[in-house]
């Protein structure tokens, strides 16, 4: 059965021709402008791969894990979401394919269907639509956003869209589907073509479903020749066919979709009162990220940029945004750089191409691959007064490479690369290392939101301007505090510590412009208009630097 709900309204967001066409960020958009018309927003992503979470996905092949508040493992357009919206999300907002199904067996193994035999449909699209309600209900939503995600016309996606159906069928008023779509243009024609979309706008009405928005991606503008096309052939009124080019920045995006109405619109598809919109304070954050004419250059050093001749920065999309609201914030322009590591390793002289930068910046990772070469990136940065900033694996190392080049223990290391280091600086507890002994992975590292106290006068207590935070974690190791008191005395000092367990969670350079590491990603709770403090520290400190 569809649960009925009451006064809510959903707004499905699918993809036509490719991926990467920009569903997270326009479904992103959507709901800023909603939330700006003075509606209650919330947002889901569906992915369609048989992984519980995301949390096993490989970052090069899958972009980023984005970690939340309650330590759900999820896809990189969560993070899109809670910077759009400005609000936290939680693992009610965001499902797979393996998390439905997994429900599913485990309801039939309980005897919830009471001896009903057990089919694809109806029962995985109503889990489906179980959580889409859930959610909306939990986050008290007026308007609910959900990213179905893959393409149009593949196979792993076709429940989640007969899900869709199913709620459009039981109350029409309550649905809205909006395709995004690329429309390319071909170097040998130059002219924009709109068949791909009309093909995609086909397979979605095999679905049982017509979209009411067509958002037209591509490099340029939609001009009224394939508007019309659009219209014709999509069978979506010209006006609510969106022009979506490419933009410099993804912040531009709400404002370049109001211009054309898209919320009012939008309501008029869900049978809703049109309303202005406010988005008087996100027009002023947009001009600060064209208005500052200084620039910083930052090398990020880590190991997940390759694949194959191409370089993804979306492994590390939250640290990105992360910089760039801090710079913003700063009025200066960041410029980044992706510093593969092992290139120290193959060739030490490089590490001398660093003094051409103003920070480092080292994200976190797993494995062995590289790490003898962000080490020496680390040792630059703190022998040279480099504002550097160590996030998750980045504190580790920093710890390590402390303990090796100062304290003089030269075969310091993380049990995770050498488990027979005689100075195992990181080590694992030993749940943790009772899940590696046994193969269970998925879901089982330290994960979500914990406290931290911080140290009065510390660099990092200044900059949050608390004395007790909550920041997200993702990952298996912890600082060793046999090494504690060493590390402290000469000169690292433990200036976060986790009040439940005595865990460290960050650490600090004395007599340093900034040279902080901490064990959480502080990323994940970077704002727009409201930088992540540790992030926004760092910039400042380079900016005192270069004057």
């Amino acid at each position: 059965m569809v649960p009925k709900t009451k006064n809510k309204k959903f707004v499905f967001v699918v993809g036509g021709v490719l991926s990467g066409v920009g569903k997270g960020v326009t479904s992103a958009s959507l709901g800023a402008i909603l939330e700006a018309k003075g509606f209650s927003v919330t947002a889901l992503k569906i992915d369609p791969y048989i992984n519980v979470d995301a949390g096993t996905m490989n970052p090069v092949e899958h972009g980023e894990v984005f970690v939340t508040d309650d330590g759900d493992e999820t896809d990189q357009d969560m993070g899109n979401y809670e910077r759009f919206l400005d609000r936290d999300l939680n693992s009610e907002n965001y499902m797979t394919t393996g998390r439905v199904y997994l429900t599913v067996i485990e309801n039939e193994r309980s005897m919830k269907y009471k001896g009903r035999c057990v089919e694809v449909v109806p029962h995985i699209p109503e889990e489906v639509i179980r959580r889409i309600t859930n959610a909306a209900e939990k986050d008290r939503a007026d308007i609910t956003i959900v990213e179905v995600g893959g393409t149009l016309g593949e196979y792993q996606n076709l429940l989640f869209l007969e899900a869709a159906r199913m709620m459009k069928l039981n109350d029409p008023d309550s649905v809205a589907v909006v395709l995004v779509s690329y429309l390319p243009v071909p170097s040998h024609l130059g002219e924009m073509k709109t068949k791909p979309t009309q093909q995609a706008s086909r397979l979605l009405n095999q679905t049982g479903l017509q979209a009411n928005i067509i958002v037209a991606r591509g490099p340029m503008e939609l001009d009224k020749p394939r508007r019309e096309k659009l219209a014709v052939f999509c069978g979506v009124p010209r006006e609510n066919c969106i022009s979506a080019p490419d933009v410099p920045s993804i912040y531009e995006i709400p404002m370049r979709m109001e211009q054309q109405q898209i919320g009012n619109k939008l309501l008029r598809a869900l049978k809703m009162r049109t309303r202005k919109t406010d988005l008087t304070e996100w027009g002023k954050f947009v001009k600060k990220i064209y208005n500052g004419n200084k620039e910083i250059k930052i090398a990020v050093v880590g190991k997940y940029f390759g694949t194959g001749n191409f370089t993804l920065a979306d492994s590390y999309i939250s640290v990105i945004e992360a910089i760039k609201h801090a710079s913003w914030y700063h009025n200066v322009k960041p410029i980044l750089e992706w510093i593969d590591s092992e290139e120290f390793e193959k060739d030490s002289k490089k590490i001398k191409n660093l003094k051409t930068y103003d920070g480092i910046i080292v994200p976190g990772g797993f494995g062995t691959r590289g790490v003898e070469g962000i080490m020496k990136a680390i040792q630059f940065a703190r022998e040279n007064n480099v504002p550097y900033l160590g996030l998750c694996y980045g504190m580790q190392l920093a710890s390590i490479e402390f303990v090796r080049n100062v304290l003089g223990k030269k075969d310091a290391h993380t049990v995770e690369v050498n488990p027979e280091s005689k100075n195992p600086v990181i080590h694992i507890n030993p749940r943790q290392a009772d899940n590696v002994r046994k193969n269970r992975y998925g879901g089982t590292m330290r994960l979500g939101a914990y406290d931290c106290v911080l140290k009065k006068g510390s660099k990092v207590q200044k900059a949050y301007g608390l004395d007790k935070i909550s920041e997200r974690h993702r990952h298996r190791y912890e600082f060793n505090n046999d090494y504690r008191e060493e590390i402290e005395k000469a000169g690292l000092r433990v200036v976060g510590v986790n009040p439940e367990s005595d865990l460290v969670e960050i650490v600090e350079l004395k007599d340093h412009p900034f040279f902080v590491g901490t064990q959480f990603h502080p990323e994940f709770k970077s704002r727009p208009m409201r930088p992540q403090p540790l992030f926004r520290e760092f910039v400042k400190a380079i900016l005192s630097k270069k004057k």
